[in-house]
């Protein structure tokens, strides 16, 4: 990622870029779960100094995805069952939610945003390119609490998606066929969105959400 903004704006975006780019490098697995994060090495590999690395490890740090130990430095949070838990059972209620909402508040052209990332998915999986279908997953998922019309729920979904998408891609890695389970729940998910059947749409979801957990759960050693 090359951070090539100028002046006052370079300033004032640079934090905010380097997160996304450290984020993407752990959720994707490219920062290892429990990895110690050397602030000079970062400033190093992407160009710039120590005090928006310091800032984009702090925004990581709210976002449940680094941890600071006392004379121990900045370390990337370790995946565990614990965390998992935690985070899934308030997925599973927000999510929930967020379909229920949606199918009594969506307008178009929202139903054409949630067809074509459900198309992209489909693409990814007949290509087998997992980390272009997780994409399109999060992405059809974001329009899903965007329809739901409810800006506090997005907040609060936003505030628990980041430490989810970890685990998110970490099972479709580990367990390929969750696509396959997952692209058909979100088709039936999507359909009754727009039937407007609320009450379906938050049963299916949190069952869909359960299964995702309970093979997560599978995958990660018992601490």
């Amino acid at each position: 990622m090359q951070l090539t903004s100028e002046g006052p704006i370079r300033a004032r975006i640079m934090p905010e870029l380097l997160a996304e780019a450290l984020e993407s490098a752990i959720v994707f697995g490219e920062m290892a779960s429990g990895a110690r994060i050397i602030e000079e090495e970062i400033a190093e590999r992407y160009e710039v100094s120590r005090s928006p690395v310091r800032d984009a490890l702090r925004r990581l740090e709210a976002d449940g995805l680094v941890v600071r130990i006392d004379h121990r430095g900045a370390r990337v949070t370790s995946v565990s069952r614990t965390d998992l838990d935690e985070v899934y059972l308030c997925r599973i209620e927000l999510e929930s939610l967020a379909a229920e909402q949606a199918s009594k508040h969506w307008r178009p052209p929202a139903d054409e945003s949630f067809a074509r990332q459900l198309k992209a998915m489909r693409a990814a999986l007949d290509a087998n390119d997992i980390r272009t279908y997780f994409v399109a997953n999060v992405a059809f998922t974001d329009a899903v609490h965007r329809a739901s019309g409810n800006a506090t729920l997005e907040r609060l979904l936003k505030s628990i998606g980041k430490q989810a998408l970890r685990y998110r891609y970490l099972a479709y890695c580990s367990a390929p066929t969750l696509m396959d389970m997952s692209i058909e729940g979100n088709r039936e998910i999507l359909d009754l969105i727009l039937a407007r059947k609320g009450a379906k749409a938050r049963r299916i979801t949190g069952e869909l959400i359960k299964r995702s957990w309970q093979t997560i759960r599978e995958i990660i050693p018992d601490e």
